[in-house]
């Protein structure tokens, strides 16, 4: 870690752009830390870092703490964090290329996904949106094979001519391409074998969109 010294250095270039022209001294440093100049006082007689109001101070700026305390580089660390990411998957939820099906269960086990696919799907802070639910019958075949992972982002629940979502009808769960019909949505398979399913947008529940299939080894392809 940094020496005290470095680190408050670090504290005082940020606070000099929320304070403007005036210098920042060390009061300035422990108010925005949430701790009494006084006590300050005796940290940086220690040299002893704050570390839990440090965090505080950073998460409220969005500032990666280890630029902070260790002078380590964000991209670098979202890198490093690339080799050890997963996901939820929800092995009791089946979306159905077919029929539909609905069988919600909220117990999950975390899948982990190759560097190429984080990328894929935005980046190791946007796994947090991303789910792997199992594709269940042929109507979205061939590019979705029945026994497909497909990584659903859910923070793409506003329906877009053309994409492939998991939607809700009633009480089935579907993955379909989305394509805009009078009233409302068609809700279209790849297979020619099955008929579009059409829906109003109030019986159209969006719970996110597809956006990588998955083979079992997690080796995705875009949808």
């Amino acid at each position: 870690m940094l020496p005290f010294t470095e680190v408050l250095a670090r504290l005082k270039d940020i606070l000099s752009q929320e304070l403007g022209e005036r210098k920042v001294r060390d009061k300035d440093v422990a108010e925005a830390l949430g701790i009494t100049p006084a006590y300050f006082a005796v940290l940086k007689k220690r040299g002893s870092v704050p570390l839990e109001a440090v965090a505080d101070f950073c998460a409220r700026r969005k500032i990666s703490i280890n630029w902070l305390l260790y002078d380590q580089a964000p991209r670098s660390l979202e890198e490093s964090t690339e080799k050890f990411a997963t996901i939820r998957y929800f092995r009791q939820i089946n979306a159905s290329a077919g029929g539909g099906a609905f069988n919600w269960e909220e117990r999950y086990e975390r899948l982990a996904v190759d560097e190429e696919t984080v990328r894929r799907l935005g980046g190791p802070r946007h796994l947090r949106f991303i789910d792997a639910l199992e594709v269940r019958g042929d109507s979205m075949e061939p590019l979705i094979e029945d026994g497909d992972l497909v990584a659903v982002d859910r923070s793409r629940t506003e329906p877009k001519e053309g994409g492939v979502y998991v939607v809700r009808i009633g009480e089935a769960l579907y993955i379909k391409r989305l394509e805009r019909a009078a009233g409302g949505w068609r809700c279209v398979s790849l297979n020619p074998l099955y008929e579009p399913i059409e829906t109003n947008d109030e019986e159209l529940v969006i719970l996110g969109e597809a956006v990588a299939v998955m083979r079992k080894e997690v080796a995705g392809g875009e949808v």
